[in-house]
Order: C-alpha cells, then sequence, then structure tokens
C-alpha cells in the first residue's frame, strides 16, 4: 500500500467514524423534557441498606425503616411551608429549603456567550429543567426528618451572604423530634469552592436509643440540549447518572438506560453518586469510609420520566444523652479537572468524562494536561491549542519524517513509475512486481506514509472528545472572529484554511499507482472535509489547521531535498 493509498483509506474511516457518531447520537437521542405542566415527582427512600450490619454505631438491619411513600411535590420544591434561605458566595448563589437545594446558579459561568448573559442555572426546581439535590433520614419506629419536611431555618436572615475577606459560610438547620432527639444540619459554604459541605450531628436527649439512616440523592428530568446539528459536541457528551465505588471502579448509566439496565444495588464504602451533562455537574461525597447502599430509580411526572440517584447510608446508633456525626459534601459546578482534583476524592476525576472508553479518556487527560502547561505559558486557550500541536509534531517527527521522505522519492520516480505502466499496459501483476523491484532498488519503503497516519488520527479523534468536555474551554476566545473554541467557527474561514492546505498537501503526494477513480475520488478529500470541520469545535479546526500546515511545510521542505530534480526515465 502506498502513502496516498493510506492516506484515502485512513480520511474515509476518520469520515465513516464522524458519521457514525453522528447516526448513532440520533438513535440515542435522550428523552423528551417534561411538559412545563407537570410537576417533578419525589422519591423518598423506604427501606435501609444491608450494608449498614456490622458497621461500628450502625443500627440493626433487622429493623427497617419505613417512611412515607414517594409522592409528587409542588414545583416549589421539598418543605413548601419553609420559606426559602438563599445563599450567595463568589461562584455560587444557591436556594436551601430544608433538606433540598432547589436552585444552583454558576456565577462564574454564563448561560451563553451574549453579553450580559445570566448565568448558568445547574439545579432549578422549574419542572422542565427540573434538577435537585435532597437529603434526608429514615428511621425503624422513630419519627425521622425527611428532604420534603422536618428541616427548619435555624438562622435569621433568610438572604444570606459571603462577606468580603471571609472564608466561609455557615447556614444552620435543625429538626427537633417528638421524643427529644434532634438533628442539626449545617451546609458550608466555602470561597471559591464548588463543593458544598453538609455535617448532620444527631442528639439523642430521649431515654431510649435511636436508630436511623441518612440518605443523600440527586433527581431530575432529562435537560433538551442548547446546541443541536450535525456532529455538535454537546450532543456526545455523557448525560445521565454516574457512581464509584471502590471495588468496581467508575460506573454510568443513560437516562433511557435505566431501566433497561437492571436494578443498581451496590453496598460500597465511600465512592459518590452523581448526574453529569455537558460541562457541569452535581455529585454527593460521602466520608471515605461511610457504609451505604448505591441505587437508582426512574419516577414518572405526568407520565414523563424523571430520574434519581441514591446513597442511603451510613447508619447510626445513638445510645440515650449521646451524639452522632455524619458530614458529606456536595458538589454543584464545573467540570474543572483541578478544582476535582483539589477534592482529592478517589475516583472523582472521572466526572470528566472525556470518553467511554478507558484507553482514550487516559489519553485524552494526558492531552488536557498537556494543553494547560501550554496556556500557563501563553495565557490564551487558542494558542495553547497551536502549542500542542508543536509539541506533538516533535514527537512524532521521526514518523512524519520517514513519511515526507517516502513520498518525496516516489515524487522523484513519478516518471519512472509511469514508463512502467506504459510498458506492461493492463498486466497489473508484472507492473505490481517492476515497481516493487523499483522500490526495493531506490530503497522506498511504500508503506512509509501508513505509519504515522494512525498515530494522527487517534490524536484528533481523542482531542474532538477533550475538547467538548473540556468546560476550561467554554467561551474561550482564540483571537479576532473566534471567541468560544467550543463552538464552530462562525465565518467558516478556519475550515476554508483547511481546505486550502490540505489541496496544497495533495499537490505534493505522488499519486503512484493509483487508478483514476481513486484519483477522482482523492480530489474531493479537502472538500469533504471542510464540510465536516465546519460543524466542528473552532479549536478542534484550529489544530487540524496547525497540524495541516506544519505538515505542509515539513513535507515541502523534504521534497525539495530529496526531490530537486525528478528522476529521468529509462
Amino acid at each position: 500500500m502506498n502513502q496516498t493509498r493510506a492516506f484515502l483509506i485512513l480520511a474515509w474511516l476518520m469520515v465513516a467514524t464522524l458519521l457514525w457518531m453522528e447516526w448513532g447520537n440520533e438513535k440515542s437521542a435522550p428523552p423528551a423534557p417534561i411538559a412545563a405542566a407537570v410537576a417533578p415527582a419525589s422519591s423518598v427512600p423506604t427501606a435501609a441498606p444491608s450494608v449498614a450490619a456490622g458497621v461500628p454505631g450502625a443500627p440493626n438491619t433487622a429493623a427497617v425503616p419505613s417512611t412515607p411513600a414517594a409522592s409528587t411535590v409542588s414545583t416549589a420544591g421539598a418543605a413548601a411551608g419553609e420559606p426559602l434561605v438563599v445563599v450567595t458566595t463568589d461562584v455560587l448563589k444557591v436556594n436551601l429549603r430544608g433538606g433540598e437545594l432547589s436552585e444552583a446558579d454558576l456565577l462564574k459561568y454564563p448561560k451563553t456567550s451574549e453579553p450580559n448573559s445570566p448565568p448558568m442555572r445547574l439545579l432549578a426546581s422549574d419542572s422542565t429543567l427540573y434538577f435537585v439535590a435532597q437529603s434526608g433520614w429514615v428511621s425503624q419506629g422513630n419519627a425521622a426528618p425527611t428532604h420534603e419536611s422536618g428541616f427548619r431555618y435555624a438562622g435569621e436572615q433568610r438572604n444570606l451572604a459571603l462577606a468580603a475577606g471571609a472564608n466561609e459560610l455557615a447556614v444552620p438547620f435543625v429538626w427537633t423530634g417528638p421524643n427529644g432527639v434532634s438533628i442539626q444540619r449545617t451546609y458550608t459554604f466555602r470561597r471559591g469552592d464548588y463543593a458544598v459541605r453538609v455535617r448532620d450531628e444527631v442528639i439523642n436527649a430521649s431515654p431510649s436509643p435511636w436508630q436511623g439512616y441518612v440518605y443523600r440523592q440527586l433527581s431530575r428530568v432529562p435537560r433538551e440540549l442548547a446546541h443541536k446539528g450535525p456532529f455538535s459536541p454537546e450532543q456526545y457528551s455523557f448525560q445521565g447518572a454516574a457512581w464509584y465505588s471502590p471495588t468496581d471502579k467508575y460506573e454510568k448509566r443513560k437516562f433511557e438506560d435505566f431501566s433497561d439496565d437492571g436494578k443498581l444495588d451496590k453496598q460500597v464504602n465511600g465512592g459518590w453518586i452523581a448526574m453529569l451533562q455537558h460541562h457541569f455537574f452535581a455529585a454527593w461525597i460521602p466520608g471515605a469510609k461511610d457504609a451505604g447502599q448505591f441505587s437508582l430509580e426512574e419516577l414518572s411526572a405526568g407520565g414523563a420520566p424523571q430520574y434519581l440517584i441514591r446513597d442511603m447510608g451510613p447508619g447510626v446508633n445513638v445510645a440515650p444523652g449521646a451524639r452522632a456525626v455524619t458530614e458529606a459534601r456536595l458538589w454543584v459546578g464545573p467540570k474543572l479537572v483541578k478544582a476535582i482534583e483539589a477534592q482529592d476524592v478517589a475516583g472523582l476525576d472521572r466526572a470528566v468524562d472525556f470518553s467511554s472508553y478507558s484507553i482514550f479518556a487516559t489519553l485524552a487527560n494526558g492531552l488536557f494536561w498537556l494543553l494547560e502547561k501550554m496556556h500557563n505559558l501563553f495565557g490564551n486557550w487558542g494558542w495553547a491549542i497551536v502549542g500542542l500541536v508543536v509539541l506533538l509534531k516533535l514527537v512524532l517527527y521521526p514518523l512524519s519524517a520517514a513519511q515526507y521522505k517516502s513520498a518525496a522519492k516516489m515524487r522523484k520516480f513519478q516518471p519512472r513509475v509511469a514508463q512502467l505502466k506504459e510498458r506492461y499496459g493492463d498486466d497489473k501483476q508484472k507492473f505490481q512486481m517492476a515497481l516493487m523491484e523499483l522500490y526495493k532498488k531506490e530503497k522506498i519503503n511504500p508503506v512509509g506514509g501508513c505509519l504515522p497516519l494512525l498515530p494522527q488520527m487517534i490524536i484528533f479523534m481523542t482531542l474532538y472528545w477533550m475538547l467538548a468536555e473540556s468546560v476550561e474551554l467554554r467561551h474561550a476566545p482564540w483571537f479576532g472572529w473566534i471567541q468560544d473554541l467550543t463552538a464552530r467557527d462562525p465565518f467558516f474561514v478556519l475550515p476554508l484554511i483547511n481546505i486550502a492546505i490540505m489541496w496544497a498537501t495533495q499537490k505534493l503526494t505522488p499519486m503512484t499507482g493509483m487508478d483514476p477513480a481513486q484519483a477522482k475520488m482523492m480530489q474531493f478529500m479537502p472538500l469533504i472535509f471542510g464540510v465536516i470541520l465546519a460543524f466542528l469545535p473552532a479549536g478542534l479546526v484550529l489544530y487540524q489547521v496547525a497540524n495541516g500546515g506544519l505538515g505542509l511545510l515539513q513535507q515541502w521542505l523534504t521534497t525539495k531535498r530529496y526531490a530537486e530534480a525528478p528522476a529521468s526515465k529509462e
């Protein structure tokens, strides 16, 4: 296989892969969001996890807690009779109501790239955008506060803001039971932090032991995509539930597969649960050694689907006059790699879901690490992409040098190849034998152009997933007309430049041994790629333009060196 045929095959493979991704996305489109008039369903757990048996301080699991059955609540959120508490920090603005975070705005992230755009709302009580974080307690034979009722605000001001110079803000709630048991809940917000600390302290002032389980859950309806169309990155970003356990590691499930893929009933120690979407996510992170049970539930809100992931546990057994404490973190924010790593939680970095395949996810993490280093150097994500191209070109230089050297030598001997064609006519077998003999005599490697193309294709596809998922590049400008590297080029300038580069590269690439049909097909490749790139993120097209431009320069220099004077015909 010569260099041109290798490029043709791999180019068509890339096109076919992108088209297959688009076709698969059409088939697995997320369920439509519920109608605006439909009230979200709410679920309260009715059973305790068997995992709690044997856990120090945990109640006897022979006593299964009993709580009210799941009920439909108004779109105003849980504990409808409890007034809202609004908390504002430098990065978050949230609505608290009892045991539920019913709204959360991400103040550093505008909803769109338009001027004066409102902040991105991740959690919402509105029925069409319904996405809430809830936490409560269940107990067998004893009263306990659920996320729907029980917790009451223990402060005075209901509009709280992180004071200038302060690093954290504590928001207290309390539940007082009829038998002398109380639970003090404190939400702690920290400056610059998207992880909310949630601390529950059970105080037993009754004459009898109190047993109970804390539960934490995320509930939502599927969100409607903001950007649709061919090859839209948002369409390929995972939407659904994810969880991590020390034994089975990272797992996830799309909304449409909640029921089809079977029941989730996973006993864990530590781990985390989450709801993921493009660029953002919410996650409950219990204590590293807390015993719990992960489960999924598909609810019906007026006939439309609503999805829930829950962590039940840990359990506590509080003697009279004693206290017990359980803590967790609630992440509500963007998929910022550094901020997530700073949480020091095993597997939480997988929430940045670069790919469903671990090998591509690992490669994407490596590419992002390099891209981040380039950004630290240049201070601009666009120039960081160009810097990444230069770095990758240096790494792949031995392979690309062999590719261009082979192409240059083949170009030099094109007159000899044309002579062989004339000599053997339609006898393809003799022509191929003579061609191989020429290659052997002149020390030309006919497959020298194949090897570099495979890593380039893998890098291209990995970079697509990485750029599509990286919130760091969301609305990030390059310069001039490119004001969002994760959106397509608004004026298609970069795709047109790429067409020109591919056309020029093609002119330097010999068509040795290629039949007329293949050669004609090759002529259309720059246009085909140009059309596809017109729908892809500008950052990815910038990578392709920089990569192709440097490749063209390298190929031209190599051609000048090895093919200055064409070989004469014999």
